[in-house]
């Protein structure tokens, strides 16, 4: 007989020590520890976590952020690599899953980053290393562009569980990836704000209203669980960005912020939304609850046309190059 898995889920939202890597993986060490404490066995930290979201590509030209993006850089995190290691320590040690967005720094160059998220497993074992597909808008300044192979489903203690970064949570085609693998709990992660006009113009982009939108519609059409984590911004991160002028500090900090919070297998949300106030949320989640929505509608199942639809996807790990020697060594041709 099937057993469906019940657990505790928790999603941060919270600022890191903006640009300092060393610090913010300690403070989510210390988040891991607190949340496993109240008997979580799922933490999800938002998106870029380590070392913060770049922001200030957004409210300020290029050319006068040369000294942010060096910072960024020097504060990006090699996967595999020491501040991965000690992350890995933390969740084997609370025996607790771990989801976290990096700024990830590929190691065949000091300026090529990556936005990437990571499913650490309860025994420190790195389940998933997914780097986002497309970065979004003025995020092209920053990261390029990620691959298909962290388009996975890992088979966890508290379910099938995958993972999208904030744009990615509008790709269809994304998040039917992940659906078709049998995804029972998602994991979204979104910036703390994201800025889309200058603060005395209308019209400016509804963050939190965005991300409930999308939160809803990929559980409800997916029936699954989804833990939403969202950054914050803090005025220790103000404070960091004093190189910014005075409309693109304007703009920053009357940008709409961002919602952290977790929805159900209908697309409703369940429990409290953290928004403009930092902290961590707590849901019990059952996944039985999954199965009778699937009756309705399960657009990986009968409520399909497979003989009309097809969906093909390259999970592959994108290399600069190819080395003959080294692929005749792994038995490649």
């Amino acid at each position: 007989m099937t057993r469906y898995p019940k657990f505790k889920a928790c999603a941060v939202h919270a600022a890191p020590a903006f640009l300092d890597a060393e610090s913010t993986v300690e403070m989510a060490c210390g988040l891991i520890a607190e949340a496993a404490r109240a008997g979580a066995q799922l933490i999800a930290f938002p998106e870029s976590f380590v070392p913060g979201f770049p922001v200030w590509a957004s409210v300020q030209a290029p050319i006068k952020n040369h000294e942010y993006f060096k910072r960024l850089a020097a504060n990006s995190v090699e996967v595999p690599g020491p501040e991965v290691a000690q992350l890995c320590a933390a969740a084997r040690e609370n025996e607790i899953l771990v989801s976290i967005g990096v700024s990830e720094r590929l190691p065949v160059s000091v300026g090529c980053l990556c936005n990437t998220n990571l499913l650490i497993g309860a025994d420190g074992a790195l389940l998933n290393h997914h780097r986002k597909l497309v970065p979004t808008f003025y995020e092209k300044l920053i990261w390029a562009n990620g691959d298909g192979d962290g388009l996975r489903v890992c088979d966890t203690p508290v379910g099938k569980l995958g993972m999208l970064i904030c744009g990615e949570n509008t790709n269809p085609l994304a998040r039917y990836a992940l659906i078709a693998q049998g995804e029972q709990v998602h994991v979204s992660s979104y910036p703390p704000v994201w800025p889309t006009r200058p603060a005395n113009e209308p019209g400016r982009y509804d963050l939190a209203s965005a991300i409930k939108i999308r939160a809803g519609a990929h559980s409800f059409e997916g029936k699954v669980f989804n833990i939403v984590s969202s950054g914050f911004l803090d005025q220790r991160t103000i404070r960091e960005l004093d190189e910014l002028d005075h409309e693109a500090r304007e703009t920053l900090e009357a940008s709409p912020r961002a919602v952290s919070m977790i929805l159900g297998p209908s697309g409703e949300i369940l429990g409290d939304t953290l928004c403009e106030s930092e902290g961590l949320l707590y849901q019990d989640i059952d996944i039985a609850q999954c199965v009778e929505p699937k009756q309705f509608h399960d657009v990986v199942g009968y409520y399909n046309r497979f003989d009309i639809f097809e969906l093909k996807v390259t999970r592959k790990r994108l290399k600069p190059a190819a080395f003959l020697d080294e692929v005749a060594a792994q038995g490649g041709t």
